[in-house]
């Protein structure tokens, strides 16, 4: 994963905010390596981790995948195709991708925002918070403070984070305590 942001997608109102979404989606721009991870793993991700069987009860979060691209399109659907075979009828709409807004800073990194000693160092690090959204960093250290990485794979790229000693330390300690 290079980096993260939540924001809003899927509507026709320009400049959504979280108290004015209009008839946007909450979702989440996900800028990757396809030499690292492709398509079709990220539709995996995303089919595993939520429950696609339940209509939403609002449009505000409603599952969406959206696709860039013909080849995006035809994978997405053939996964739904897969989950369907499995699960049943899905609630899950397949559409373009149109403009994604990004969501008002305090909705960024949210594992890390509620990691206050690390979010101190990241908050010198990127005192815009347009910056620290866009962050390869702090998506990675928001990441794996969600549970999502091993110890092992932090180690392996904790001096490439931009902590400090007591920083990595703090992290190492938190991910790797479990």
């Amino acid at each position: 994963m290079i980096r993260t942001r939540v924001g809003y997608s899927g509507g026709t109102k320009v400049n959504p905010t979280y108290h004015s979404l209009g008839d946007h989606s909450e979702t989440i721009q996900i800028e990757y390596d396809p030499d690292q991870i492709s398509y079709e793993e990220l539709l995996d991700v995303f089919w595993s981790t939520h429950n696609p069987t339940t209509p939403s009860w609002s449009r505000q979060y409603a599952s969406f995948v959206f696709y860039h691209d013909e080849a995006q399109r035809e994978m997405a659907v053939k996964t739904k195709a897969q989950q369907e075979a499995k699960k049943g009828p899905l609630f899950t709409e397949i559409v373009p991708a149109g403009t994604f807004y990004p969501a008002e800073d305090y909705h960024q990194k949210y594992y890390l925002r509620n990691a206050r000693d690390l979010m101190r160092e990241f908050s010198a690090i990127y005192p815009n918070g347009d910056d620290f959204a866009a962050s390869t960093a702090a998506a990675r250290v928001n990441g794996y403070i969600g549970h999502n990485g091993t110890c092992e794979q932090l180690r392996k790229e904790l001096d490439s984070l931009g902590l400090s000693a007591a920083g990595q330390e703090k992290l190492e300690q938190a991910v790797c305590a479990n």
